[in-house]
C-alpha cells in the first residue's frame, strides 16, 4: 500500500511493487489498473531475497521504500541489492523511539549501505544512502538470515515495524 500512495503523490514517477504473497500482489495489480497506473507502475509477486537475485532488479533502483516487514538486518539485506550507488533506503519504524542499535553502521556496511538516520515527520522512518554495490552475496535465502543475521539487535529492538 505505501508504494500506490507514493506513486499516486509522485505522479511522474514509476514504480515496482514487490510483494511475497501472490493474493496481495493480486489485489495491488486490480488497485493499479483501477487507478490507471498500468503504464508507470508494475506489481511483481516474489519474495524480496529470490527477487534481490534476478540480475535484472540488482542496482536498477532509485529508491526502495519499505515496511517493516521484518527485523532490520533482514531489511536491509533484502533491499540493498536493489539500489543503485547512490540510491536511497526508507523504511517505516514502530511507533516507540528510535533505537540507533537497530540498525549499526558496521551491520549496515556489509551491504553497502551507509549513512543512516532516523526521521519523525509524524511517523517514523529510517533512511540510509547505497555507497557501494551490495556484494553478490546478498541477499542469502531466508533460513540463511535467520540462523546467521547480517548483524545482532539488541534485545527487545528486533520487532517488525509497521505502518
Amino acid at each position: 500500500m505505501p508504494g500506490l500512495v507514493l506513486a499516486d503523490a509522485l505522479p511522474t514517477s514509476t514504480w515496482l511493487l514487490l510483494d511475497g504473497s501472490a493474493r496481495r500482489s493480486d489485489f495491488l495489480q486490480t488497485a493499479v489498473a483501477d487507478l490507471d497506473m498500468s503504464d508507470r507502475v508494475s506489481v511483481l509477486a516474489a519474495r524480496a531475497e529470490d527477487a534481490g537475485r534476478n540480475p535484472a532488479l540488482r542496482m536498477a533502483f532509485g529508491a526502495v521504500v519499505a515496511r517493516g516487514f521484518g527485523p532490520p538486518p533482514s531489511v536491509a539485506e533484502a533491499a540493498a541489492p536493489f539500489l543503485a550507488v547512490g540510491g536511497v533506503l526508507v523504511v517505516s519504524e514502530p511507533p516507540q523511539e528510535p533505537d540507533a542499535d537497530r540498525w549499526p553502521d558496521s551491520g549496515l556496511a556489509e551491504v553497502g549501505l551507509a549513512d543512516g538516520v532516523h526521521l519523525d515527520v509524524g511517523s517514523r522512518f529510517f533512511v540510509a544512502r547505497q555507497r557501494e554495490p551490495c556484494p553478490s552475496r546478498y541477499p542469502r535465502r531466508w533460513p540463511q538470515q535467520r540462523r546467521r543475521p547480517l548483524y545482532n539487535v539488541p534485545r527487545g529492538t528486533d520487532g517488525v515495524g509497521s505502518t
